[in-house]
């Protein structure tokens, strides 16, 4: 979980009386993501965060599945995703199960006029190109080139892009995106050993108390349709929270390899874990030192996972023909490694400059019809050379 914060002006104890310079309370939220039982935050608002003016009739936006059983090996062309302004109908899932959905999108326009809110998911944006403000009530998150953006389900936000460039890759989590268990003390600390400390992670800053009436459009995701919601109160009227429960962004560029004298198996670039699938990131390293080492990947089969690769900058040594934006799709059951040559050409090479997100997910995926419409069908044959 993120370590405790704390911003903007908060009561001394918690659950009693806190009051404006007026007299009148202020309005205490607790946030969480799984009840009373795991990490929250108390949220102050300057007016209770209940008063609906009216709503709209909600509207299906559920994936549209292609294929849901496969034994075959597949690639994608990520970029051949078509920008679009609004950022809810850029995004575009492209394979999905019902533990998550993993999610492309190019937005170029802000996301300004409405809010909005995941109430299914955590969701963890990986940002490949643009850059920009997320805004949120616990303040704002500044973000770039190679940062994960890790949003609890239930947070309201918009996102500021500084340009209309923008490639994102998203995985909506059906349960809490957290530090995988090894890296952390019994008590919730980052331990010596894991790639990433307390320092790397950013939490949100400059707190903006918005304490306005009116007429504010929350779109809120619920199981597969998408509500639209007018509020009378700005969500953003927060004047003070603390806790655990919170969006926080880290780089992909702090995650500090881990590395051997012979090859390291993909576990050492564990990043995040979830319910039934891990995220990784594959970072510039230096290669493995023992005399006889052979750096590109043995073959192996994941009976247990599939394995979605996201090629995000770089060259790898273990794929021919790799494009910006590309995703691999290697199933659980049969075995996968480096395309023929490349293990031979891998011997002697010192380091390796590339940058990839990888989702193992331990239940398989299923292919939506946007994936199906930028996949390189003969992609299964490249090892038959």
């Amino acid at each position: 979980m993120p370590h405790y914060q704390q911003a903007g002006i908060i009561p001394p104890k918690r659950h009693t009386q806190f009051r404006k310079p007026d007299g009148s309370l202020y309005s205490e939220q607790l946030f969480s993501t799984e009840g009373f039982s795991s990490d929250a935050s108390l949220l102050y608002h300057c007016h209770p965060p209940t008063a609906i003016l009216h709503t709209e009739e909600p509207y299906d936006v559920m994936p549209m599945i292609a294929e849901d059983r496969m034994l075959k090996h597949r690639s994608f062309e990520g970029f051949n995703i078509a920008p679009e302004k609004d950022f809810l109908q850029s995004r575009k899932a492209v394979l999905v199960n019902n533990d998550c959905h993993i999610v492309l999108a190019a937005p170029q326009l802000n996301l300004e006029e409405y809010f909005y809110k995941n109430a299914d998911a955590d969701e963890l944006i990986f940002i490949h190109e643009g850059s920009g403000e997320l805004f949120t009530q616990y303040g704002t998150l500044h973000f770039s080139y190679g940062d994960y953006l890790v949003i609890p389900r239930g947070t309201i936000y918009q996102i500021h892009f500084y340009s209309p460039g923008n490639r994102l890759l998203i995985v909506e989590s059906f349960s809490p995106i957290r530090y995988p268990k090894r890296y952390l003390s019994p008590y919730g600390q980052l331990l010596e050993h894991a790639p990433y400390c307390e320092r790397d992670i950013r939490a949100p800053k400059d707190i903006q108390t918005r304490d306005e009436k009116g007429d504010f459009l929350i779109k809120v995701k619920k199981q597969g349709r998408m509500y639209p919601i007018h509020y009378a109160r700005h969500p953003f009227d927060v004047v003070g929270w603390d806790g655990c429960c919170y969006p926080f962004a880290f780089s992909i560029h702090n995650f500090e390899p881990i590395t051997g004298r012979v090859h390291q198996p993909p576990p050492v670039h564990q990043t995040f874990d979830a319910r039934n699938f891990v995220v990784c990131s594959f970072v510039p390293r230096m290669y493995d030192y023992h005399p006889l080492s052979i750096p590109a990947p043995y073959n192996h089969s994941n009976i247990d996972s599939d394995e979605m690769l996201y090629y995000v900058d770089g060259d790898f040594m273990s794929r021919k023909n790799v494009t910006r934006g590309m995703i691999t799709l290697h199933p659980g059951g049969i075995p996968h490694g480096p395309h023929p040559g490349t293990v031979e050409k891998s011997i002697g090479a010192k380091e390796t400059k590339e940058l990839a997100v990888m989702v193992d997910t331990f239940h398989p995926l299923k292919l939506t019809q946007e994936a199906v419409a930028i996949e390189h069908p003969e992609y299964i044959k490249s090892w038959n050379e």
